[in-house]
């Protein structure tokens, strides 16, 4: 391989064209996308593998690569290298890009060629960062778009609608990085997905979802508040469950860490001058709580079983999610001396001093004050035959949709109401989904969440505890 990469001289991007021989091209990684599998038309009963990346090797010029082959190999070539690494590419075929078609899934480059690579003529080489000329590595800092193209997150708030399903340029500052969540889908897929809440000089929080390895790899290496991106090409969409815009990462996206630009630079040193020295860890983890696809929860607990479950994970990042059928036995929505409903920023859904009733993080951003509203913050209990859960948070919508009537009716009601309404799910069988994760400063060293909480239908309960042998 050495002899092969040593024979010949580079080849720049710039000078590509189609149905060129035996080239060497040099470039950085500055986007990547996961390894797939397609049924292979050839050869009924088997999969063709594939994956694409795009390399730059000067500010004006870069291009998309794509390999296609067994499973052993595409997996192998794609771990070999990572966004932000310079590769060396031996003897791809150059073909003429089908702009229309193509550039539909994948990000669009300035070159009218594209690079194919196989197991039998190609070769990929990661280069060492020390025999790079740092000129190329600098390209990782550079927007693929125009720096001064983009939205700021107060403009996609403000368009809103009209902007649903475009792809637009994005600038904003990192504000937290969730965990990576990994699910199988009801048709046994495995997917993941990762929530990135951004902020800039407009907007306090805005949440960028990513559905790819390639994205929350990335997304990992990020600093809050610390980092800038330049997001090219990100869909923006509306959703109708956060009743809000948001942000995806697709195939077509590359983003630009740190992006060496003036506009990135005035937003680094707007976020430096705003840097929040200490936000409370449960905050962080209420503000990025996500909502849960309840059809992957397909796991029947017992309380007991679920405790033994979640002692047993405790060592792993992943949260515990199951199915209880189990009583409400504690439900405190008509004591006046617990507080039921707490007021949220509507900025970042942080819970709000209640003597000043003004949130401290946004207002201390100088980004004018954000209102507040009133959410569902309270604790309730669950009994099965086997024990119970304590102290489980019922919150937001969740607690809407359980209790049937919103905040404000809630407030609106009389104590006798309230006693009303609590006895009709209290000691009332109720099918709930939960999550429970391991944390240190919750009471039992477990936080529990509820996704769902619904009564249950008698027959469905009978027979999913018959299974399990408890009825």
């Amino acid at each position: 391989m050495a002899n092969s990469f040593a024979s010949k001289t580079l080849t720049a991007l710039s000078d590509l064209h189609p149905n060129m021989a035996n080239l060497k091209i040099i470039g950085i990684v500055i986007g990547k996308t996961d390894v797939k599998g397609f049924p292979d038309r050839k050869n009924i009963g088997s999969e063709r593998y594939t994956f694409s990346f795009t390399i730059r090797d000067s500010p004006a010029h870069f291009v998309n690569a794509t390999s296609w082959g067994n499973e052993d190999y595409i997996r192998s070539l794609s771990d070999s290298f990572r966004v932000g690494e310079c590769v060396i590419i031996d003897n791809p075929l150059i073909q003429r890009k089908d702009i229309e078609r193509e550039e539909k899934y994948s990000p669009a480059t300035p070159s009218n060629c594209k690079l194919l690579l196989s197991e039998n003529h190609s070769l990929v080489k990661v280069c060492s960062s020390y025999e790079v000329d740092t000129k190329l590595l600098s390209l990782i800092h550079l927007p693929v778009k125009d720096s001064r193209d983009y939205y700021s997150l107060g403009d996609i708030v403000a368009n809103g609608h009209s902007l649903q399903g475009r792809t637009i340029n994005v600038l904003a500052a990192v504000k937290l990085v969730g965990e990576p969540k990994y699910f199988t889908t009801s048709d046994r897929r495995k997917g993941q997905r990762c929530e990135v809440k951004l902020y800039d000089e407009t907007e306090s929080s805005f949440a960028m979802t990513c559905w790819d390895n390639e994205s929350i790899l990335l997304a990992q290496s990020w600093m809050p508040r610390e980092t800038v991106i330049f997001a090219s090409d990100i869909r923006i969409n509306f959703d109708k469950f956060r009743n809000c815009m948001t942000a995806t990462v697709i195939s077509k996206t590359i983003i630009t860490t740190n992006p060496d630009t003036p506009e990135a630079n005035v937003l680094l040193k707007f976020i430096r001058e705003n840097k929040e020295t200490s936000v409370p860890i449960d905050e962080i983890e209420s503000y990025l709580k996500e909502s849960i696809n309840l059809n992957t929860i397909v796991d029947i607990y017992t309380v007991e079983q679920l405790k033994v479950k979640a002692v047993k994970n405790d060592r792993k990042a992943d949260p515990v999610c199951g199915i209880l059928y189990a009583y409400i036995s504690t439900l405190d929505i008509d004591d006046e001396t617990i507080k039921v409903v707490r007021n949220r920023c509507s900025g970042c859904g942080y819970i709000v001093n209640e003597a000043s009733n003004t949130c401290t993080t946004c207002n201390k951003d100088s980004l004018g004050f954000k209102s507040v509203f009133p959410s569902f913050h309270m604790l309730v209990d669950f009994t099965d035959h086997t024990g119970t859960l304590h102290s489980c948070s019922l919150t937001g919508n969740t607690a809407e949709e359980t209790l049937g009537c919103t905040v404000n009716e809630f407030l609106a009601m009389s104590d006798e109401q309230k006693t009303a309404l609590k006895w009709r799910f209290l000691l009332e069988r109720s099918k709930i989904y939960l999550k429970l994760v391991s944390s240190p400063r919750a009471k039992a060293g477990l936080r529990i969440s509820v996704l769902s909480c619904k009564l249950a239908d008698p027959a469905e309960a009978s027979r999913s505890l018959s299974v399990q042998g408890h009825v």
